[in-house]
């Protein structure tokens, strides 16, 4: 059998990208030079990050094969990838990235991969579409990164969950200055005794804990670690946390969350336990989901911006999409606390 990769690109590997039969794929290049696919588009889209040995041999393979950047080849949406769409945020998400689309004339399809043990659409749906862009709240592995760069398809990763490379877009929330922003608010109400209940290990909650030490720490409080709870971030989760931290006998005088949906389990723990909110206990969330405008009484909660974030992650990919250089690769957006009737000045 004839070994096609001697004389150039084997005819599976051939693509219409660049327009012509002698044009390959972003993969083939990757092979030829022994790097991963990221590498090639490191150099191919002109960042840093590369050895200057490494960038010179890709170049040289790229001007031998005579690789282009594909362009007019994929459809004029923008895909919207979320792992399940049951999130109270959806609605929020998708008002964004239609408000951005509309204006550019571009359409949006919505995708829901499905929990990565569920049997649902993948990341080869998505390349098989050839959106325009992808813009994914749905965490992205490397593998399903890999697949999109190499077809040629840019993504933003919107508020990821996990640590990512330094080349991969992506557009989060100011984390730490929102959970230093709750936690200061307490101490201004005159709380000293102030629990956080914290979720996972990942980068955003790590944050928002680290934003709370930070403001117990200026304000010269203890930070006791009996005081900080680590569990799921779910409502279930939340009223178990704070059943065991509200029935100490030195119980704390508020509660701070690590997202709305603890602190609504925190709201059904105080009302079994007899507990008024917030004359008996102060309670903070994160995110402000519109329903804890509703709630009995309003959450004091620090308001994630969804909309103008899943804007400014349109804005990003669409410009990906365009092919322009872009001069930053990740964007965090503001902040703001919401004060409600959640909190007030401790008793006594």
């Amino acid at each position: 059998m004839t070994d096609n990769r001697s004389d150039g690109p084997a005819a599976d590997e051939q693509s219409s990208q660049g327009g012509g039969p002698g044009s390959v794929t972003i993969a083939y290049i990757a092979e030829s030079a022994g790097v991963s696919i990221p590498t090639v588009s490191k150099v191919i889209n002109g960042r840093s990050g590369v050895s200057a040995q490494t960038r010179a041999r890709i170049e040289e393979l790229v001007n031998q094969y005579g690789y282009r950047k594909p362009t007019g080849n994929r459809s004029n949406i923008v895909e919207l990838v979320f792992r399940e769409l049951e999130s109270m945020w959806a609605v929020e998400i998708i008002r964004g990235v239609e408000r951005v689309a509309r204006k550019n004339r571009v359409g949006v399809m919505v995708s829901e991969f499905g929990l990565h043990d569920s049997v649902g659409m993948s990341i080869d749906d998505t390349v098989g579409r050839r959106p325009q862009c992808v813009l994914s709240v749905a965490q992205l592995a490397q593998a399903e990164r890999d697949q999109l760069t190499a077809k040629g398809i840019p993504f933003v990763v919107f508020d990821p969950i996990d640590e990512l490379p330094d080349d991969v877009p992506f557009v989060g929330a100011t984390n730490w200055r929102g959970g230093q922003a709750a936690t200061r608010h307490l101490i201004e109400l005159g709380h000293r005794r102030i629990a956080m209940i914290s979720g996972p290990d990942h980068p955003f909650c790590r944050a928002r804990l680290a934003g709370y030490l930070s403001a117990m720490a200026e304000a010269e409080l203890p930070a006791d670690p009996g005081l900080v709870v680590r569990t799921l971030l779910t409502r279930e989760h939340g009223y178990a946390a704070a059943r065991d931290l509200l029935s100490r006998p030195d119980r704390p005088s508020a509660i701070f969350t690590a997202n709305d949906l603890q602190a609504l389990g925190v709201y059904q723990a105080a009302r079994e336990m007899g507990l008024s909110i917030p004359r008996d206990l102060s309670v903070v969330g994160f995110d402000d989901l519109p329903v804890v405008a509703w709630v009995d009484p309003p959450l004091t909660t620090v308001h994630q911006p969804l909309n103008e974030m899943a804007a400014a992650a349109t804005e990003l990919a669409l410009a990906l999409g365009r092919g322009e250089e872009i001069t930053q690769v990740g964007l965090e957006i503001a902040t703001t606390l919401t004060v409600r009737e959640s909190t007030a000045p401790p008793k006594g």
